[in-house]
């Protein structure tokens, strides 16, 4: 079955915008999990444009499920991973400019260093994760890391997927039955939406999360949060 873990990051960009604590980005995680979500996904960045590090911390007591951070393994982000436990950490090499994340490690030339973040948290009982682009090469040199899992970085499926290309999902469906060969979980995530999860679902194999964030947000905005979480869970729990 594929868990949904929502990423709340937009939640503390529009209480960021006003200043304040509205909304309050702890009972929107706990909202989350009342409405059926699996999950929940955070992704502090350095500049805490969004998601603030004490965010990390006031969510770790309340979080039910699995508790999911996302980000660029610098030590700051070393040493909070480190303090909330969470049930997962997933690497991004996200530049600290960029608006949101665009491309997935090159597992070969950055293996010793992953290997040696990654041993940490895995000292500590924690999941680890690495995003990677759709890249066969990029999926073995994840094994050498030592990662439990990857996240396929989905941009470009949904950009064809959304000009009638379901042919873009092909790469993920070779990179996700070479990862389940390898003994790597399989997680998935950006731009993800109702419009295309189904379709990515159904088609890659072994899928065991997707984390979804702007899309739904955005969604939540006319059908509301509850809705949403519901048709999201019902078309990845269709066969």
């Amino acid at each position: 079955m594929t868990k949904l873990s929502v990423n709340i990051n937009k939640i503390a960009t529009l209480r960021n915008s006003r200043g304040g604590d509205v909304p309050n980005v702890v009972q929107v995680a706990k909202d989350v999990e009342k409405f059926g979500g699996e999950g929940i996904t955070v992704h502090p960045r350095p500049d805490e444009r969004h998601i603030r590090y004490q965010d990390v911390r006031d969510l770790k007591p309340v979080v039910t499920t699995e508790f999911n951070i996302e980000g660029n393994p610098i030590k700051k982000f070393i040493d909070l991973v480190l303090e909330a436990k969470p049930a997962q950490v997933t690497l991004v090499p996200d530049a600290e400019e960029a608006i949101t994340s665009n491309s997935g490690w090159d597992t070969l030339k950055n293996r010793d260093f992953l290997k040696e973040v990654i041993s940490e948290f895995k000292r500590n009982n924690i999941r680890t994760s690495i995003f990677v682009d759709p890249d066969l090469k990029m999926v073995e040199g994840a094994v050498e890391t030592g990662a439990d899992r990857i996240e396929l970085y989905t941009e470009d499926y949904a950009t064809q997927y959304a000009i009638g290309n379901k042919n873009a999902v092909k790469p993920y469906v070779e990179c996700a039955e070479l990862a389940s060969k390898l003994g790597l979980g399989v997680n998935a995530g950006h731009d993800l939406s109702l419009k295309n999860i189904q379709f990515f679902k159904q088609n890659v194999p072994g899928l065991l999360e997707v984390s979804i964030g702007h899309a739904l947000i955005a969604e939540a905005l006319y059908d509301g949060l509850k809705p949403v979480i519901e048709q999201y869970l019902k078309l990845l729990k269709t066969p």
